[in-house]
């Protein structure tokens, strides 16, 4: 018998329809609906409310084989599938993560076609691969944010037995995985459930409607967040989640969301003795989400710093516009190197507001922090998606990637950035309804045409060749160029997996000088030292020692370090005069 249970607190009355048959259901008094039929796996069944013939897809769906909006599968991870008994996981401290996005990962765009490439994740010197999302959502290629069935795994991609395999594929070579969930909003297409119930309130975000947090009848709506959290760490065995702009989420309770969601994770966690990571996506520069609970934060393990990308893009790129307006000085970069947040209750020009508290650097490692050059949404948001190899030499590609790989944050590489990818990663839709579609495109045209783009400029995001362009070429990396700055992020990375002073997490014992006129930054890791020179000249820096990584060969003098324009020398400084 296969038990089905749905809630519906505002329903007269609700059916299972089983294959075409519906059958009644049983009402409890918190709202939920129950019955219990034989059913085997991929036995295609929905509900059907009231008098209304439409037979909806279950909001906890575990299989959605025909999209989202048609019948649910019954389906279960099948337990002897898994080869992973040995794999303890992988803490977030010194881990070094690889984002991902699925369908363009790979020329196939599935978790199969993904598995194939693992092994050079693997050489590069990654320890966990981050999923962006993969739960259902209308249509066959998306970024992954506009889901609407948070239970069910993107068909396309593989489906629920899809992503176990690819589970079981990194965990045999020794890779974490973190899967991308968005609990802050419902995608415009298929979202079926306030049919159902009160999950969404009036309020908006940038995004739509705002989930029910903490109004009437939200205890349910923040269960089937906790519960599609746990299923994803607990069934298919993800060792982290990566929880989408959690500043979107309005909880006005006691005990907000995300702090019942870490104490559950913890107890989760002690039962399958292996570490569960949860890391926030948060603009708010608020340390209380790293904070222990004893101390009185929320306890997520860790979160994704801008202010670090943003200090090191625009010091070596030059951009100032928009959010990049207060950033782009070697102050600031030195700064955000040494206390993890550059606004930290400090002016915003951009929010024209005071912005962010400072972080205890007693109390939260630098390691709870994710720091990367670039991502899906610093590429896929700019107009025309071009990555900073479009408009950066090699030097500085190279020199952005040391000042992160030898920072004291934990590393995050977006797919393509280890061999400088020359394709785009663009902004791409394939809603099924046309109306959703051309709003889509209109909407993207006219946002960036406030920025002074033409229409002509900005790709629609509904055009298949969207997509398409922005698949990793993996022709590129055996390239001459290409494969020399592969072989400067592998040399870095390994750097950092051999030196410990590299991977110590407290910021009190990182050390900063720059000279903003000459360009040039020095950050001191105990006894090694990176030099970066941000100018296009040759500069001498006076650290004594002997050169052991760089991206040209440097000059060596006892008294200082010469380091040509847009590059980078580390330097060991125990060993002067060898």
């Amino acid at each position: 018998m296969t038990a089905f249970e749905v809630w519906a607190p505002r329903a007269e009355s609700v059916r299972l329809d089983l294959e075409g048959i519906a059958h009644p259901m049983t009402r409890s008094a918190e709202g939920w609906w129950r019955a219990e039929l034989p059913a085997e796996s991929g036995t295609r069944y929905g509900y059907l409310l009231d008098d209304d013939p439409t037979v909806l897809p279950d909001p906890r769906s575990p299989r959605q084989p025909e999209g989202v909006h048609a019948r649910s599968a019954v389906h279960t991870v099948d337990s002897d599938r898994w080869t992973d008994a040995g794999w303890t996981g992988r803490p977030l401290a010194g881990a070094v993560y690889y984002e991902l996005h699925v369908g363009t990962f790979t020329p196939d765009g599935t978790f199969d076609s993904a598995v194939e490439r693992l092994d050079h994740l693997v050489d590069l010197g990654v320890t966990v691969v981050e999923v962006m999302p993969v739960n259902a959502f209308d249509g066959t290629h998306n970024w992954g944010y506009d889901g609407v069935l948070w239970y069910a795994v993107h068909e396309p991609y593989g489906g629920p037995d899809g992503l176990q395999r690819f589970v079981n594929a990194c965990h045999a070579r020794g890779l974490a995985v973190t899967l991308d969930v968005v609990y802050n909003h419902l995608g415009p297409s298929g979202n079926y459930l306030p049919r159902f119930g009160p999950y969404l309130t009036d309020g908006r975000n940038t995004w739509g409607q705002s989930l029910n947090l903490d109004g009437p009848d939200s205890g349910p709506v923040r269960r089937h967040i906790i519960d599609n959290a746990l299923r994803w760490l607990r069934d298919f065995h993800i060792d982290a989640l990566r929880l989408d702009a959690v500043h979107a989420l309005v909880d006005r309770t006691a005990t907000p969301l995300l702090a019942e969601l870490a104490t559950e994770t913890a107890a989760l966690a002690a039962h399958v003795r292996r570490p569960l990571t949860l890391v926030a996506e948060s603009d708010q520069n608020d340390p209380r989400l790293l904070t222990p609970p004893a101390a009185g934060g929320y306890g997520l393990t860790g979160q994704w710093n801008d202010d670090l990308h943003h200090a090191v893009h625009t010091a070596v790129s030059g951009e100032r516009q928009g959010y990049y307006a207060d950033f782009g000085t070697l102050e600031t970069l030195a700064k955000t190197l040494t206390h993890g947040f550059f606004h930290a209750g400090t002016w915003s020009s951009f929010r024209g507001r005071v912005h962010g508290r400072p972080i205890d650097r007693s109390l939260i490692p630098a390691s709870a922090l994710l720091a990367y050059t670039c991502t899906h949404d610093q590429i896929g948001n700019r107009a025309i998606g071009d990555r900073p190899s479009a408009y950066l030499d090699d030097g500085q590609l190279a020199l952005k990637a040391a000042l992160v790989l030898f920072s004291a944050f934990t590393p995050m590489l977006f797919m393509g950035e280890e061999w400088g990818a020359r394709t785009p990663f663009l902004f791409f839709t394939s809603h099924t309804d046309p109306v959703i579609g051309a709003a889509t495109a209109t909407g993207r045209k006219a946002e960036f045409a406030e920025h002074g783009w033409s229409s002509d400029e900005v790709p629609d995001p509904q055009d298949p060749e969207t997509f398409l362009r922005s698949k990793l070429d993996w022709t590129e990396p055996s390239r001459d160029g290409h494969a020399r700055l592969l072989g400067c992020y592998r040399a870095l990375l390994e750097l950092r997996r051999t030196r410990p002073e590299i991977t110590d997490p407290w910021l009190s014992r990182v050390e900063v000088d720059y000279d903003e006129d000459a360009r040039w930054i020095a950050v001191r890791r105990g006894r090694l030292v990176l030099i970066g020179n941000l100018s296009e000249h040759s500069v001498t820096v006076g650290y004594a020692g002997a050169a052991i990584l760089s991206w040209d060969d440097p000059e060596r003098a006892d008294r200082g370090t010469t380091v040509p324009g847009h590059s980078f020398t580390i330097v060991d400084t125990a060993m002067s005069g060898q």
